[in-house]
């Protein structure tokens, strides 16, 4: 059974579908086993107080610079025995000191089609925004491995979420989370547990 720590920085609403995912069975080979938040707060630890996961709160703005606050969460990362680490909307991008730790062992979901929509300042509310400003008509989310490049890593799983005319940025999150987030995250989550991801070449197989 792999342990898995999930990183958070609000209210968890990706949290919550790992959660849920896992007391719905559909999570296998695997357990979350901590939530780490970078603020104190949140409503993300209420839902793990909730459901009886172990939390830490490591804030962000105790630490000089990225690669101290780095260094306190990988300590705190082999201090729970990670197996997997997995992004839920946690707001920091971390030195490359904690992925060369843990390579191919941390996943994040973005709402967006990579490489659509991606990288540096594309996260929240600014990548629905910009689907809207495009006028583009298929949107989505994308679960990938962590690398240093930001958004950059092998993909995991997509899923495409239809735009429709009407749209507002917050109308389309709800959509995307919905509709893609919530459903890829614990799959991808699953396959990672039961050792049903390869990498070769920077491309993901799936066995």
């Amino acid at each position: 059974m792999k342990n898995i720590v999930v990183l958070v920085s609000g209210g968890g609403t990706n949290l919550q579908a790992l959660i849920d995912a896992q007391e719905s069975g559909v999570i296998k080979g695997g357990k979350i086993t901590c939530v780490i938040s970078s603020k104190p707060g949140v409503y993300a630890l209420e839902r793990a107080k909730y459901h009886h996961i172990k939390s830490r709160v490591i804030a962000r703005k105790e630490y000089g610079d990225v690669v101290e606050y780095s260094t306190a969460i990988l300590e705190a990362l082999q201090e729970e025995k990670a197996d997997l680490v997995v992004y839920a909307g946690f707001m920091t991008i971390l030195d490359e000191l904690v992925i060369k730790a843990y390579p191919y062992k941390m996943i994040n979901v973005h709402p967006a089609l990579i490489p659509s929509f991606c990288g540096k300042g594309y996260y929240g509310l600014r990548v629905h925004e910009e689907v809207l400003k495009k006028g583009v008509k298929l949107t989505g989310a994308t679960v990938h491995f962590v690398t240093e490049v930001c958004d950059g890593g092998p993909i995991i799983l997509q899923k495409a979420v239809e735009v429709e005319s009407s749209d507002t940025p917050e109308v389309l999150q709800k959509r995307v989370m919905e509709q893609a987030e919530w459903k890829i995250l614990p799959q991808a989550v699953s396959l990672f547990c039961e050792d049903k991801l390869e990498v070769k070449n920077e491309i993901v197989y799936i066995k």
